[in-house]
């Protein structure tokens, strides 16, 4: 990305609110920040509105940032993540209060064979719009546990839910997905013939 002196440089500039570093920061980060936001969204426009809080956030507590280790860079961009996650979650939770657990109408999908379901052939954006078309608390519980690697207990203490409900809408969603990957194979298969 860019070196460690002028890094350091740059969130010292943020903690003294200097605009120019501010929008170095943001343009460096600004496509690591989208690429976590998106997962958790309907939509990239919602998206880009948690990238925007999550900068916030940032510029308000970067007087608060510490290395945890001598990497510089691992460390920023582990907090950085954190932020990120945390507002997509808080974003969540403002319009999910139900954290309703039902699936987006599935009725489309159908299981095809699953020997022929192959996720390499799929773009990012197909990758990122099949999770959208999880429910919110599915895509939410997905992204947590197999992306951002947390464990269901941290998940549940997160979102305010039981550890067995975690766990319930993981297998859930995976089976979502699943359904999703037959169904998105299925069409391949069929237009290329």
């Amino acid at each position: 990305m860019t070196n460690k002196n002028s890094l350091e440089q740059i969130v010292f500039g943020c903690v003294k609110t200097r605009r120019e570093s501010q929008k170095e920061l943001y343009k460096l980060y600004y496509g690591f920040a989208i690429s976590i936001c998106v997962r958790y969204c309907n939509n990239e426009l919602e998206a880009e509105e948690i990238v925007n809080d999550g900068f916030l956030k940032i510029f308000n507590q970067v007087k608060d940032f510490t290395p945890t280790n001598q990497n510089y860079e691992a460390s920023l961009v582990g907090w950085v993540k954190r932020i990120f996650v945390n507002t997509a979650i808080d974003n969540y939770r403002k319009h999910n209060k139900a954290y309703g657990m039902s699936l987006k109408d599935d009725s489309r999908f159908f299981i095809a064979d699953i020997d022929k379901i192959t996720i390499d052939k799929m773009s990012y954006k197909e990758i990122v719009a099949l999770l959208q078309n999880l429910s919110p608390t599915y895509r939410a519980i997905f992204n947590l546990y197999v992306i951002d690697g947390l464990k269901h207990e941290e998940i549940a203490e997160l979102l305010k839910i039981s550890v067995g409900t975690s766990k319930s809408n993981l297998a859930k969603a995976k089976q979502s997905i699943q359904k999703m990957l037959c169904y998105f194979t299925a069409v391949v298969v069929t237009c290329t013939k």
